[in-house]
């Protein structure tokens, strides 16, 4: 599939929301760009199309957005966007969750090739959240909705596509150095240095683009005991070279490489009548390798790629503990292709195919690995009637050893009522296999700390998911307005389900099960408004109304209310200010069959940005305002968010 339209080195460029907030008028996200001045996105069909064309639910994250605050991987990037929940899938981690689906179902893509799906092959995994350093990120495109029809199976909820910055024939860089400290002294400081350089090597012909960061943040022990973590600390570095070649007009050629290494380390207990203090550590090193062919012809465009993601994690334990699963390595050797046509004036038909290789290492599998190959074909018709409607169908056929053929069609609608007032709606319908550790006969792991152990099920069935929207977008002058509808209809959504000695640690027993039937429905509404005295406001909000069908009872880990503000002054092109807010309401969150209410729970942070010269600024701000702090109500929070924090840092850019 291709991820972008190629351009040729010379033409590219550089503690509580307030109940009050149920009375006041809704405005839409993003309204600063001006009519007609739409920014391009891709991943809603994978090729260009002006934002507000785009046929999906699309929420454009840029680089001017990601300066405002500090922002260590995709999770802080992602912070507002609506829709979105993080949720807690274990030590202290999060995973992102769009519109109540599992985490799993959320596929990260940079600049539209897929990188590991770790979630699905280690347990507690977060690990596909740190790929890019955030120097080298020049706009995140965030879909919510299947899209399995491009990007087949792990686009079951919605797809978060990194793009990164391209070499022009100028040369550019910039860096960036940030510092955080907790208020409470108890660890979490943090510190990140990261930078970008890119250019022509050979103007016209040839441009490098270089990134690298190094981050870190200590871990955070529990309160009155520090021989537990409340948040692991985490020590990362990773650097990305791409050499991009344009022998012509028509023609680019990216060869690229990345690689990070990764430590993390958390203090915890084993079970038992003998509990153990040890420590945990983990270390993650990642590597990716890509050769990628783009072509704008006459006749059309194409796209080539070949790229190999390895994730490799290493886990030790102190105090003589044994770790259950030492050694780990995740390996996608994917092949993909694709050609856009257009024809007659008013289609725009694309078609095309991927090969994928999945490999996981581990010894719960009998032989100590598995793996598993997977070939699809798409097809895709993009249909302009007129200015005013437009049309986009397609469909994408993947092939499963276990399952055969498997089809994932969508339908969407496009009209612009008028220049300021577009409707949008459509179907789509997704389909994910179960992971390789999920139907594997003979694979066993020990989860939850000593908890419990599970094992593959193969009598497992894919998940499908069918998503049902329509959304109305108001821009006006100064204001916009925007709201949408939407409803997933799932069928055998995988869970873990206690089967035996439920609650008895150590012992308990557990099984991946297919929900037979679940819906989640929900409400989506935004807005912003340009006040006096330079002022911006902006608020999204989304209600989810989450069932499992089969048990006739709540799906758990889901709230049903979230919300996000952000009120922005700036008085002058040199100075900004920012106070944002995140609402996470009341849910359930289910331990061995038993379910457990989760309390709502509020954020605020205030940002500030002073630029000192052309090329040099300084922030500053304080997180988490009102020092919330989940470590007291552990029995709750299955995660914990840092207490109050002064950061400041400096940028520089050239």
């Amino acid at each position: 599939m291709s991820c972008c339209t190629p351009i040729p080195l010379a033409a590219t460029k550089p503690a509580r929301l307030l109940p009050v907030f149920a009375f006041l008028p809704l405005f839409a996200v993003g309204a600063e760009e001006p009519l007609g001045l739409q920014p391009l996105v891709i991943t809603a069909t994978a090729t260009e199309r002006q934002l507000k064309d785009a046929p999906a639910s699309i929420t454009l994250i840029t680089r001017d957005d990601l300066e405002k605050r500090p922002v260590q991987d995709l999770e802080d990037a992602l912070r507002g966007t609506p829709g979105l929940q993080f949720t807690g899938i274990g030590m202290t981690r999060r995973g992102i969750s769009i519109r109540g689906m599992d985490s799993e179902h959320t596929l990260i893509l940079v600049n539209g090739q897929r990188i590991n799906s770790a979630a699905g092959a280690v347990a507690h995994a977060d690990f596909d959240l740190g790929w890019v350093p955030v120097e080298a990120i020049e706009r995140i495109e965030v879909v919510r909705g299947p899209m399995s029809s491009l990007y087949g199976s792990e686009a079951l909820g919605g797809v978060v596509n990194v793009i990164t910055r391209q070499a022009t024939d100028a040369w550019h860089g910039a860096a960036q150095l940030d510092g955080g400290v907790r208020e409470d002294d108890r660890g979490g400081q943090t510190h990140q240095l990261g930078a970008y350089l890119g250019g022509p090597l050979i103007p016209g012909l040839l441009g490098l683009s270089l990134s690298g960061e190094s981050r870190r943040r200590q871990d955070t022990p529990v309160h009155g005991d520090a021989s537990q973590s409340e948040i692991e600390g985490r020590d990362a570095h990773s650097g990305n070279a791409t050499l991009s070649w344009t022998p012509d007009a028509a023609q680019r050629i990216d060869f690229s490489y990345g690689n990070g290494l990764e430590d993390r380390w958390r203090n915890t207990r084993s079970g038992g009548s003998a509990p153990v203090n040890y420590e945990s550590a983990d270390r993650i090193e990642r590597e990716q390798f890509s050769v990628a062919h783009s072509g704008d012809w006459s006749w059309g465009s194409s796209s080539l790629r070949a790229y190999r993601n390895s994730l490799e994690r290493t886990n030790r334990y102190t105090n003589g503990v044994v770790p259950t699963s030492p050694h780990q390595q995740l390996t996608d050797d994917i092949v993909d292709a694709s050609l856009s046509l257009p024809f007659a004036g008013w289609h725009l038909f694309s078609l095309g195919g991927e090969w994928r290789k999945e490999q996981l290492d581990d010894g719960g599998f009998v032989g100590g690995d598995a793996q598993s190959i997977h070939r699809a074909l798409f097809l895709q018709d993009e249909i302009a009637f007129d200015p005013a409607w437009s049309l986009v169908l397609g469909n994408r056929f993947d092939q499963h050893e276990q399952y055969g053929w498997q089809n994932s069609p969508r339908a969407y609608l496009v009209h612009h009522v008028n220049d300021a007032l577009t409707l949008k709606g459509g179907v789509g319908r997704g389909f994910k296999a179960p992971t390789l550790k999920q139907l594997a006969p003979g694979y066993s792991a020990i989860g939850g700390g000593g908890q419990f152990t599970i094992y593959g099920n193969p009598d497992l069935e894919p998940e499908i998911n069918t998503t049902y929207e329509f959304n109305a977008d108001y821009q006006g002058g100064g204001w916009s307005l925007n709201g949408g509808l939407f409803q997933n209809n799932l069928r055998g959504l995988i869970q873990t389900v206690c089967v035996a000695n439920c609650g008895i640690r150590r012992r308990e027993i557990r099984n991946y099960e297919n929900v037979d039937r679940a819906r989640i429905r929900g409400i989506e509404l935004g807005g912003g408004v340009d006040l006096p005295a330079n002022l911006r406001w902006d608020l999204n909000y989304t209600y989810l109304d989450a069932i499992d069908r089969s048990a006739d009872q709540r799906l758990g880990d889901r709230s049903r209310h979230l919300a996000n503000t952000s009120l922005q002054w700036t008085p002058n092109a040199d100075f900004s200010a920012q106070l944002r807010g995140e609402y996470v309401g009341s849910q359930l969150t289910y331990s061995s069959n038993v379910a457990y209410a989760v309390p709502a729970y509020s954020l605020w942070h205030l940002e500030l940005t002073r630029r000192l010269s052309e090329n040099l600024s300084i922030r500053g701000g304080i997180e988490n305002l009102t020092d919330e702090s989940f470590g007291d109500d552990s029995d709750s929070f299955t995660f914990a968010e840092p207490g109050r924090t002064y950061h400041v840092g400096l940028s520089l850019s050239f």
